[in-house]
């Protein structure tokens, strides 16, 4: 999206400094930084202000500071991070179509991925990159939106009340879908209910013009329906609801397959995601897409070609070892749960799962652990703690040790990866595929 300098000084009640100059898009990391954008110095653990001149080397034709300007062109501001939030609301009040916003405590990325190759089968779409979803990476995607986009998929997390609620405020979503409310970041919220109050934000803020997508499979979800202003459009796997699968069935690769029913009509699918918990992501997109006027037809052949994130339910057959069932780009005793029956749907000998530290789970983070530990022992799965004795069982003290594991384990047996992102369980990932030889960690099933 294209703004001059002049027009952003304006709008962000700051000061230009230096010629007016045209920036196309904008970015806050020097080192992605692409020509002709503008420059965002966030103040965090490192102050992005030092990596100005950086910016500029990259392309950057202007920058916002706090600081003294360092030559080019400016646009001083009191604070860098409120102004970026104020220039996401001016470029969502250039885009002509709409916006759909997705929250949840699990399955945001996915269903967003998946809504945006629907609406992308009939509409000019964009979405946010990998897991944008904060004050930062929801405004960079609206001001990185081009100026014909027709529909903008924004992801929205929080780590308090009213985050999302801020959040929509910049955003202005047209549709909102909310995925779950389970235990993730909760030491953020001090209960379920507290979740279910921040993820309901995002009901709340929609138009009457608009339509909530809610997963009626989850009580406190479908009980977001009271909270709505606009029509509620409800999807779920075993709850009644207008957007239904039935007939589930999950293959040896974890790929399920379904019949779509809907307003609309009705259609099989089958998806190149793996894990039965992709189905109510899958239908989340399926209601959304629907309701925005994607053809049934579309929205059935959309579902089926969308492959996970990087690190989210990836199913990978290393040469000569076991089969890796790789989610661990974060974890909540819900995602874990999921995680831990796709493993035991998985034909193996033996099956492992490496679990590292569910992080941010409060006063009941032992309990909960262990919790899944207990899940795991009745369906017949052996846990070792990465990095952690939480689980009650035998731990894995180090990469080394879990690439010792791995080489360990036979091509007739399957193992999951599963924690956190301070787990960084993906160290693991690499350096196993590095031992055996493989050019990248390891092949997609």
């Amino acid at each position: 999206m294209r703004f001059s300098t002049a027009e952003l000084a304006v709008q962000l009640g700051g000061e230009l400094v230096g010629p007016d100059v045209t920036v196309d898009g904008a970015s806050i990391d020097s080192r992605t930084t692409e020509p002709g954008q503008l420059f965002v110095p966030i103040v965090a653990e490192r102050d992005g202000h030092d990596f100005i001149p950086a910016a500029l080397e990259a392309g950057a034709v202007a920058y916002l500071t706090a600081r003294t300007p360092v030559g080019a062109t400016a646009v001083v501001v009191d604070d860098t991070a409120t102004a970026l939030m104020n220039l996401g609301v001016s470029a969502r009040a250039r885009i002509s179509g709409g916006v759909v916003g997705i929250t949840g405590s699990v399955g945001k990325t996915t269903t967003k991925d998946l809504v945006r190759r629907c609406l992308s089968a009939s509409f000019r779409t964009v979405a946010s990159e990998r897991s944008f979803n904060n004050e930062l990476g929801l405004p960079l995607t609206l001001v990185n939106a081009a100026d014909d986009a027709q529909w903008v998929v924004l992801e929205m997390g929080a780590r308090g009340l009213g985050h999302i609620a801020r959040l929509a405020q910049v955003a202005q979503p047209d549709v909102g879908i909310v995925t779950s409310v389970a235990l993730a970041h909760v030491e953020y919220f001090g209960d379920l209910d507290g979740v279910a109050r921040a993820k309901s934000e995002l009901v709340t803020a929609l138009p009457e013009s608009g339509i909530a997508v809610l997963n009626f499979d989850d009580p406190r979800v479908a009980r977001m329906v009271a909270h709505s202003p606009c029509p509620v459009l409800g999807y779920a796997v075993a709850a009644d609801a207008e957007v239904r699968a039935e007939d589930v069935t999950l293959d040896n690769e974890l790929q399920p397959s379904f019949r779509l029913v809907t307003p609309w009509g009705k259609g099989e699918v089958r998806l190149s995601l793996h894990g039965l918990q992709q189905v109510p992501n899958a239908l989340a997109a399926a209601a959304a897409a629907l309701w925005c006027g994607v053809p049934l037809e579309a929205v059935a052949s959309s579902l089926e070609v969308v492959a996970a994130s990087p690190l989210r339910m990836e199913l990978r057959r290393p040469p000569d070892g076991p089969v890796l069932l790789v989610d661990c780009y974060n974890a909540n005793p819900a995602s874990t749960d999921a995680a831990l029956r796709a493993l035991a749907a998985l034909p193996g000998a033996r099956r492992v799962a490496v679990l590292g530290l569910m992080a941010e789970l409060g006063v009941d983070t032992e309990e909960r652990h262990r919790a899944m530990a207990v899940l795991a022992e009745d369906l017949g799965i052996e846990v070792r703690g990465y990095q952690t004795e939480l689980y009650g069982t035998a731990v894995v003290p180090d990469v080394e040790g879990a690439v010792e594991l791995l080489r360990s384990l036979s091509p007739s047996d399957a193992v999951l990866l599963k924690g956190s992102r301070v787990a960084r369980l993906e160290d693991v990932v690499t350096a196993y595929g590095a031992s055996v030889g493989a050019q990248s960690p390891v092949a997609d099933a």
